[in-house]
């Protein structure tokens, strides 16, 4: 999979409101304030046409020098997944970084994300999930072709349905 992904943004960088796209109404709907002190420390949304197991359309975390809105359209490509269990379920978050940024041009793997970042992706789930009582836990990261695959795996879902 070397073409960018399509990653419909939800949150803006930097946000406590989560939005969530609603796709019988055609809109982005706020569906809740996050009450835990920590904000979302890129982007997020959702990858087009690609599913986690559970069925939701999978996770992305977009890095972006300056958030940009609900609903906006972001040509990226993947470089890390964050592999969180909650209730059981081990679910990918997806690291992206856009194309179109030059900011991030140098980004390609896991490694090359700033280290700083890369705490504030896992400390943030842990510490929201848990203050709206799911118990939360990071299984790990994984570099760029690990990324893909997990892409991969939900196109294919997405495909089958």
């Amino acid at each position: 999979m070397s073409d960018p992904l399509l990653c419909i943004v939800e949150i803006p960088k930097g946000s406590r409101n989560k939005y969530e796209w609603e796709p019988e109404l055609g809109l982005m709907l706020l569906d809740r304030f996050l009450s835990a002190s920590v904000v979302f420390p890129t982007d997020y949304g959702f990858i087009r046409g690609a599913y986690s197991s559970d069925g939701d359309p999978m996770d992305v975390l977009i890095a972006v020098s300056e958030p940009t809105f609900p609903g906006c359209g972001v040509y990226a490509r993947p470089v890390a997944v964050l592999w969180l269990c909650d209730q059981e379920e081990r679910e990918p978050k997806v690291v992206c970084v856009p194309c179109k940024d030059p900011n991030w041009q140098g980004v390609s793997d896991l490694g090359d994300l700033p280290g700083q970042l890369v705490e504030e992706i896992a400390h943030f789930f842990v510490a929201y999930k848990q203050r709206e009582g799911h118990d939360v836990t990071v299984d790990g990261w994984g570099g760029a072709d690990e990324a893909r695959r997990a892409v991969q795996d939900g196109l294919a879902r997405a495909a089958h349905t």
